[in-house]
């Protein structure tokens, strides 16, 4: 888990503050939390860190700042815009108290000049960062539990560290005992172990006040049948610590859904949420995911009835034993995700689906077209039948759908609030359905300006992304345009309940995105699948075999290519197990590389089939 960082970085580093140039270095401490430089200023100084850790954030979209990277005793910050001349690109913060070496940018490069294996040593640091986004220790390794319940939380803990030992890593978990020991124990644990947990229970009020500000992430555990305490614990500054916050609500066996998540939401403000059962091992084998970049995230576009492909695809994923840990997605692709996040079987989401789409004809209820095609008073019934009142923050596993604001412009994510206004939202296609007004906002289908979300799913999952797109999928029939039916003709055949043709023109018209956002959307994807379901229409809700076939075949065509499981995918080679390696064989570009379906297959660069390590920024590198 240690960065592999060179002797001779660290002699030529050591070479800067020595002889001549040592009284033009300075040496400074920055408290847990205090900001070292923020993304967009001047890059006049080039910093070592001694002692400590530093995070790097940076902001996206919809979540705000994200930590994208750790920084480790050792290592140097800002050089990558120290020599390009530009500013910072992210915001560099202490994690935990830390001690940096400062060099003035003119002294850097007269250092640089009198020893050039300076630069040709930090060159190489800057390449490693930029390629494998892995080598500068990237992602979190050191993990606190803070109860805020009254039972114990140090089982849960246990479990989840068993868990991750079961993966290959090494794992250390850290109780109150440690109090009293010196600040370089914990570095040295911290060196010796690929994960270190620290767990506090709620009567130990100092020790959880030190774990707050010796860990990279913090999770606090609570129980959702109880209210949250009045403090609560949080990162060293309110300002970042919410970024690197999560919270995990443990429930009793016996409570079969969570509840009342909303309130320790409102109270605690996490990044994240959670939710697990006391004692069961599943539960902990995500967290275990979660923790190492291992947690599978399943992504959805839109598409229609062709998406019904995502069914299939879904159930090809479960018969490898993929585990799903996040769902997300757009449109019907939301629809489709929303039954696992709830923890429906294969049979239910199938009998689900079938009842609210299949059976029903949920664009039947024509209207005339002042504001959309439809009513969309039948969908609203069928919502209301198939998710009742049921709270996004309250599913099991993490959820997220995706509709489009026309009033700002910009995409609203929905990671809380009634399950079935959000997908009502999200399925809001422009001239089909009305729109959805909330707050004064109005919401259409997340196909309009994000039909394949895998950013939204990327500033949450830092583990490998499942992809299925159904983005440029042909679902318009160029045959019945050219020659529509007549009106009586199309009534007496019923074909009104799915509506004229031109709800195939603007349900497809709302699924096309531009080449450049499709390719952004499909470059996060660890594992793309494109299903190519033939012979109908994009509005033809009565087809459901043919997609659910395509999916499920492009799905095993994917798996079957694949030389490890989908959990690895983004695990540096040289960490895998010899088990591990012997599954993996020598045919790495393909599992970190998309899986197409055959009618479909594009050529990836090969940069971007490169095996991606768990251990990486991966917007940008921490010297930026």
């Amino acid at each position: 888990m240690s960065p592999q960082r060179s002797d001779t970085l660290d002699a030529a580093l050591g070479r800067l503050f020595e002889g001549p140039l040592a009284d033009r270095a300075s040496w400074f401490a920055l408290t847990g939390g205090e900001v070292l430089f923020p993304a967009g200023a001047e890059a006049d100084t080039l910093y070592i860190l001694r002692s400590g850790r530093l995070g790097v954030f940076q902001p996206e979209g919809e979540i705000g700042l994200r930590l994208i990277g750790v920084i480790r005793p050792g290592e140097p910050t800002g050089e990558m815009a120290l020599l390009a001349g530009t500013p910072h690109t992210a915001t560099v913060a202490a994690l935990r108290d830390s001690e940096i070496v400062a060099l003035p940018r003119e002294a850097f490069f007269e250092a640089a000049r009198a020893a050039p294996e300076v630069m040709v040593e930090l060159a190489r640091l800057m390449i490693r960062r930029a390629r494998d986004r892995s080598s500068a220790g990237g992602e979190p390794s050191v993990f606190g539990f803070i109860s805020a319940r009254p039972r114990p939380i140090r089982a849960f803990v246990e479990r989840i560290a068993a868990a991750i030992k079961a993966q290959g890593h090494s794992c250390q978990v850290i109780d109150h005992s440690a109090l009293s020991s010196a600040s370089d124990w914990f570095s040295r644990v911290e060196d010796a172990h690929d994960y270190v947990l620290y767990v506090a229970e709620a009567d130990e009020p100092a020790w959880a006040a030190l774990c707050a500000r010796q860990v990279d992430r913090l999770f606090v555990v609570g129980n959702a049948l109880l209210a949250p305490p009045a403090v609560l614990p949080h990162g060293p500054t309110q300002a970042l610590s919410s970024q690197r916050t999560d919270l995990i609500l443990l429930r009793d066996p016996r409570m079969t859904r969570p509840a009342n998540t909303r309130i320790w939401i409102d109270a605690l403000n996490p990044s994240r949420w959670f939710h697990a059962t006391e004692g069961a091992a599943a539960d902990a084998e995500r967290m275990a995911r979660v923790i190492t970049g291992s947690a599978v995230g399943l992504v959805l576009s839109g598409g229609g009835a062709r998406a019904y492909a995502h069914i299939g695809a879904i159930r090809a994923l479960r018969e490898a034993g993929t585990p799903l840990d996040f769902l997300g997605g757009s449109s019907m692709g939301a629809v489709v995700a929303a039954g696992p996040a709830l923890r429906w079987s294969d049979a239910e989401l199938d009998a689900r689906i079938k009842a609210a789409f299949v059976k029903s004809d949920p664009l039947s209820d024509l209207a005339f077209p002042m504001i959309a095609m439809t009513r969309a008073g039948k969908v609203a019934r069928l919502l209301r039948e198939a998710y009742g009142d049921i709270d996004i923050a309250d599913m099991p596993l993490p959820f997220f759908a995706v509709s489009s604001n026309l009033t700002t412009g910009r995409i609203e994510v929905h990671r809380r609030g009634l399950l079935r206004k959000a997908m009502r939202a999200s399925i809001a296609i422009p001239g089909v359905m009305p729109p959805v007004v909330r707050d004064g906002q109005v919401l259409v289908d997340g196909a309009v300006l994000k039909n394949f979300p895998t950013d939204v799913m990327r500033q949450l999952n830092a583990g490998p992304i499942v992809g299925v797109d159904m983005s440029q999928a042909r679902g318009v029939d160029a045959h019945t345009l050219e020659n529509p039916p007549s009106w009586w003709r199309w009534i007496a055949s019923g074909a009104w309940k799915r509506g004229p043709p031109i709800v195939s023109i603007l349900m497809r018209a709302a699924t096309i995105t531009t080449d450049a956002d499709l390719e952004s959307s499909r470059e996060n994807a660890d594992l793309l699948v494109l299903p190519t379901p033939e012979g109908m229409d994009i509005r033809d809700w009565k087809a459901y075999d043919i997609p659910v076939a395509a999916g499920y075949a492009a799905m095993r065509q994917a798996l079957e290519q694949l030389d490890r499981p989908i959990e690895q995918l983004r695990r540096p080679a040289d960490t895998l197990t010899t088990d591990d390696a012997a599954r993996s064989g020598t045919a790495a570009e393909t599992a970190a590389g998309s899986s197409r379906s055959a009618a479909e297959q594009t050529p990836r660069k090969a940069a971007r089939k490169a095996p991606r390590g768990k251990a990486r920024p991966r917007l940008s590198p921490p010297g930026q």
